[in-house]
């Protein structure tokens, strides 16, 4: 293409924005070979208004071509324009939609360009359950049964939808199959879903009576779902194919089950660990012991060394909860609470005071050494 491409579009050389896109789109209207079958001469004079409006619709091209004209885009100057056909352009067809919103000719409006054929199937519905489990359930897994209403295929009508089967569906005749309708109002195109047939593009004229034409109806059904070990609150699990059907034998939906885990009496959980705090004898703490500590695995043996102070956390290994997707567990970790004894009697009081006289700095360290940092504010 040699001529000049503002005059290709009736612009001034200084024209703005708003002003390419208008000639623009007057041009690409009168040209646009849907208006004009079988008419060459219009069909280049399309591609003629695409090239220059690509190239002056683009800040960068067309700081490129006022510089160097045509020679800005041959030998692979600003990598050819754009790329893509007719001689290294966008398809002029394809900017053409871009601006009309592809509501013109051969893209699906009016016009001798091939139409797109609806589809009357329609995907089913993706569903939610939440699904309620405890502590136990999450960290070992189980199954569980849920019930939910869900549309299904239609037995009656083999899910078409019509009591004739395939023969059943004709071409809507207010769309002409494609299952959306145009209107044009000077340079803008506006598509809509047809009103006659809902896009689906093809009618019934006999519905099964069943279904009420849809090839699906409501059911109530029982799923057994595998809940796998480790899932916590916010997990989502997927089970294909457990969703709505869909119209007219459509493909079916998902079923997506969210996890809420209820809160323990004895375990916390963080992440695959879980945290426990478990009360221990004033005597078990000074003295030592070994304590039987509860686990989801049932009871396990710890031990306390003599000297062990409230708050003191014990980590049991892999005893917390398995991680959803492998690789070990977590562990299990034992927050010991001292508890100080209460309603003692009187020989317990004596016996205690007796104690309490006999400790020496080094049986209470920590007493000891706050006493003296604390010495000035004490006097």
């Amino acid at each position: 293409m040699s001529q000049d491409y503002y005059s290709v579009l009736g612009v001034e050389r200084n024209a703005d924005e708003a002003a390419i896109k208008k000639a623009y789109r007057k041009l690409a209207m009168k040209y646009h070979p849907d208006r004009n079958p079988d008419d060459k001469a219009a069909e280049e004079k399309f591609k003629e208004i695409g090239e220059a409006y690509e190239v002056l619709s683009d800040a960068d091209k067309r700081a490129a071509y006022d510089r160097m004209g045509h020679e800005a885009f041959k030998n692979g100057g600003m990598n050819g324009a754009g790329g893509g056909g007719f001689g290294g352009f966008t398809d002029p067809m394809d900017i053409f939609a871009q601006m009309f919103g592809g509501g013109f000719g051969g893209f699906g409006g009016f016009g001798g360009g091939a139409r797109r054929q609806a589809d009357p199937r329609r995907p089913g519905s993706d569903l939610r359950y939440d699904l309620d489990l405890t502590l136990e359930e999450a960290a070992r897994g189980c199954e569980k049964t849920l019930e939910i209403e869900r549309m299904v295929p239609c037995d009656k009508c083999g899910a078409s939808g019509s009591k004739d089967g395939a023969s059943g569906f004709k071409q809507c005749p207010t769309c002409h199959g494609t299952g959306v309708v145009t209107r044009q109002s000077g340079f803008f195109v506006q598509q809509s879903t047809c009103p006659s047939c809902h896009g689906a593009g093809q009618t019934i004229s006999n519905p099964c009576s069943h279904c009420h034409g849809e090839g699906r109806v409501h059911k109530d059904v029982k799923i057994t779902l595998h809940v796998p070990a480790g899932v916590d609150t916010g997990t989502k699990l997927r089970s294909t194919g457990n969703g709505d059907a869909g119209v007219h034998g459509g493909e079916t939906g998902d079923l997506y089950v969210f996890i809420e885990v209820a809160p323990h009496d004895i375990f916390t959980r963080e992440g695959a660990d879980l945290l426990c705090t478990m009360p221990i004898s004033f005597a078990d703490a000074a003295l030592g012991c070994v304590l039987t500590a509860p686990t989801l695995d049932g009871p396990a043996k710890l031990k306390i060394p003599a000297g062990t102070q409230s708050g003191t956390i014990f980590r049991m290994r892999s005893q917390g909860v398995p991680t959803l997707k492998g690789g070990g567990r977590g562990d299990l970790l034992v927050e010991v609470q001292v508890e100080t004894p209460t309603r003692l009697s009187s020989s317990q009081e004596k016996s205690l005071r007796a104690f309490a006289e006999s400790l020496k700095d080094n049986n209470q360290p920590e007493v000891n050494d706050f006493r003296k940092r604390a010495a000035r504010f004490l006097k």
